[in-house]
């Protein structure tokens, strides 16, 4: 119900910015690229939009913050809470010889993660006893309503309505102050209103994720700081994907210019290449053990078959005529293999990169996941088995920027190694 709210308010708001930078902005702004002639499919013309890659962010923030009632976020945009205070409802028991009676339970209600206080009711007249329990937010609690009743449930007794309305074993109600139902004991299981904000366990606020990153990185984790942490997630990653980088290259090299190479190693490299670099992670342990060693070769096997593809189809995306140019210059195959095909061929294999780096990321985690004494993925692993949301909540954001920093970097350094992309 709540994942359903929250998209729908995604989608409402992408769709409002869009109208609104599409007829106020565009509308009032006018660059080069809205010169053109011809726009549709030209790629130039597609460039990422700052003003959305902002409202996006900050949509996404708020919606974090207002379904989760953040203090970053102004009160006015908080989804509703769950109920919080003192409510009660009234049952009505019915004895085994048709006598009815009716009893008010009293139901005090704390916050998320605070703690319950005792809460007394007096007894009252009758055969049903008035009674009082305390509970937390968007929690359900089984209410024994005959712990001092006269008639209990062993002679018979049993709940037929809550605040008029009928109930049966089975049914399913809900009232102004909650919903009920009655569990296969006959005793009220009662759940007040939950609201839309979720649990600080199951999504804890940006504050709290915010103030376990400063006070990892001051106290560390597991007896190492955050820096160390991502330090030795960061150096498996580096060090896989330079090895596998190293190997893979020249093999995609050698299967685009070879039909020898390409059909001895074709069959190798099509067969690795679906089989998901988690699925090596027990047998990488069994051969090289949980070390460092091992992470790092099964990092470099999470990128040679991507950097070989890349290279290969790189290769073979090289213009023929390029090629007869060269030669009826007078080049000779190193000079076409140094001044045409290596330089035609780096946009496939910068794109081949960006992907390799992103699987490898992923492995990594995967792979402290299994064993580490360091890393982010061991902070993960170790974070959920004590239920800490808010360190696994970090943990992924953390490996996320980092993941996009290292994008970033990468298209950096394309867009000054390579500036003949995209050009005939």
């Amino acid at each position: 119900m709540i994942g359903s709210v929250i998209l729908l308010v995604y989608v409402a708001i992408f769709v409002l910015s869009f109208l609104a930078v599409r007829f106020l902005v565009h509308k009032t702004t006018r660059d080069f690229t809205s010169l053109k002639t011809v726009t549709f499919g030209d790629e130039s013309a597609v460039t990422s939009n700052r003003i959305a890659s902002i409202v996006s962010v900050t949509t996404v923030f708020l919606i974090w913050g207002s379904f989760t009632g953040s203090s970053w976020v102004p009160g006015f945009l908080h989804a509703p809470g769950p109920f919080v205070g003192e409510t009660s409802f009234t049952y009505t028991l019915e004895t085994a010889d048709g006598v009815r009676d009716d009893a008010t339970v009293y139901v005090k209600v704390a916050d998320f993660g605070q703690e319950t206080e005792s809460i007394e009711a007096a007894p009252g007249e009758g055969i049903a006893k008035d009674d009082a329990v305390a509970m937390n937010a968007s929690r359900t609690a089984t209410i024994l309503f005959d712990r001092n009743d006269e008639v209990t449930r062993k002679d018979g007794a049993r709940v037929v309505a809550i605040d008029g309305i009928a109930i049966g074993a089975g049914d399913e109600i809900r009232t102004e102050t909650g919903r009920f139902a009655l569990t296969d004991k006959g005793a009220i299981s009662f759940a007040p209103p939950s609201g839309l904000q979720m649990e600080p366990i199951w999504l804890p606020p940006p504050e709290d994720v915010v103030g376990r990153v400063v006070e990892i990185a001051n106290e560390g984790y597991r007896d190492s700081t955050l820096w160390r942490h991502l330090g030795y997630s960061l150096f498996r990653v580096i060090a896989g994907f330079v090895f596998g980088a190293l190997l893979g290259i020249p093999l995609g090299y050698a299967m685009g210019l070879s039909d020898w190479f390409r059909g001895w190693f074709e069959p190798i490299v099509e067969f690795m290449r679906p089989v998901p670099p988690l699925a090596l992670i027990p047998l990488v342990i069994i051969w090289f053990g949980i070390g460092e060693t091992g992470k790092i070769i099964l990092l470099f096997l999470a990128s040679l078959w991507i950097m070989a593809i890349a290279a290969r189809a790189g290769v073979s995306g090289v213009n023929i005529s390029k090629v007869h140019a060269a030669y009826s210059l007078g080049a000779s195959k190193f000079q076409v293999m140094r001044h045409v095909i290596m330089p035609n061929s780096l946009p496939e294999i910068f794109t081949g990169a960006r992907v390799a780096m992103g699987v490898c990321w992923g492995t990594v985690v995967a792979a402290e996941l299994v064993a580490a004494s360091e890393g982010a993925g061991m902070m993960i692993m170790v974070a959920s088995k004590f239920q800490l949301t808010d360190i696994v909540l970090m943990g992924i954001i953390l490996i996320g920027v980092i993941g996009f920093g290292i994008d970033i970097l990468m298209r950096k350094a394309e867009s000054v190694l390579v500036p003949w992309k995209g050009r005939s």
